[in-house]
């Protein structure tokens, strides 16, 4: 069986199959259906500063080869992370033991500072060795600009986190960008220790019927397999532009797919909507990983990451 050990920042996973956030709850949800510690880690569903309601209802739907969402990051907060679902995972994963899947805390916020806050809460968090900082959020303080889509936003809400933060900082980015590329290096300037991308394309659905959208605020993030061609792209690029370990996510379906972002420079996955279809598809995907390197005599993984220059 080949070596599938990867390094993103000071984590050593297992193998590189990881889980998007907001795809897979706080990951206990599906400890019925896998072993939750077959995974490199999984990463939970997006906590802020304070409890969040979400966006009206309908903000889920469904489109060709995918779906779209604009669910708005409902959840308790990171005090209720901390107080309820950290000591659960804590004692489903066997915390600490160094055979277990990293649990890593999807952060968003609202403002550098309100970023800042809630990652310094979950530093606190003994077993917790990695946040992953959703820069896509809306900018209230500078008139709704998102994060994302600047070299300076990403660059100042990177910058004060990682004040704030002294564990694995990975940064997730937003692909409806021109240039990528510039934001990951911009990142990666003020201390991101790893990036993930895809984030979800913006897109909308219509109902021709009602004559309105079929989601609430009219837009919303698509997902699934419709967009891994782009996600593809904007991992090749941003993998040849920084130094720090690149996690693709964005239509991985199964092992194929998996490979495919490896050979193009994602050092690890993410699994996102295909958790929806299939509970178990992680588990399968680190078993098809698993199977196509021993197929093809691949002794370890890192034969093939980065491969397609």
């Amino acid at each position: 069986m080949a070596n599938l050990n990867v390094q993103v920042g000071a984590l050593q996973l297992k193998n590189p199959v990881m889980t998007a956030s907001g795809t897979f709850g706080y990951g206990l949800e599906f400890a019925d259906f896998i072993d939750l510690n077959r995974l490199g880690g999984f990463i939970v569903k997006g906590t802020t500063l304070l409890p969040r309601e979400g966006n009206d209802y309908p903000r889920m739907a469904e489109c060709a080869s995918g779906m779209l969402n604009c669910v708005g990051l409902q959840n308790k907060g990171v005090d209720y992370f901390a107080e309820h679902i950290y000591p659960q995972l804590v004692e489903h994963l066997g915390l600490p033991n160094a055979d277990a899947a990293y649990p890593i805390v999807n952060v968003s916020g609202s403002s550098p500072e309100n970023y800042a806050e809630c990652a310094a809460r979950i530093n606190a968090l003994e077993h917790i060795h990695a946040i992953e900082l959703n820069i896509s959020c809306p900018n209230v303080k500078d008139g709704g600009m998102a994060f994302g889509t600047s070299c300076e936003g990403a660059a100042s809400v990177v910058k004060a986190v990682r004040a704030a933060y002294d564990k694995t900082l990975i940064v997730k980015l937003s692909p409806n960008v021109t240039d990528i590329a510039s934001i990951a290096k911009a990142v990666e300037a003020e201390g991101a220790d790893a990036v993930s991308l895809i984030n979800t394309l913006m897109g909308m659905s219509v109902n021709i019927e009602r004559r309105c959208s079929n989601l609430s605020i009219g837009t919303g993030g698509v997902s699934g397999p419709c967009v891994k061609p782009v996600a593809l792209r904007m991992v090749s690029q941003v993998a040849k532009a920084v130094n720090v370990p690149v996690v693709g996510l964005g239509g991985i379906c199964n092992a194929t797919d998996a490979i495919e972002f490896l050979m193009v420079g994602a050092t690890a996955i993410e699994i996102g909507t295909a958790n929806f279809l299939d509970p178990a598809i992680t588990v399968k995907v680190v078993d098809g990983i698993n199977e196509w390197l021993d197929a093809h005599g691949v002794k370890d993984i890192h034969e093939i990451i980065g491969c397609i220059k």
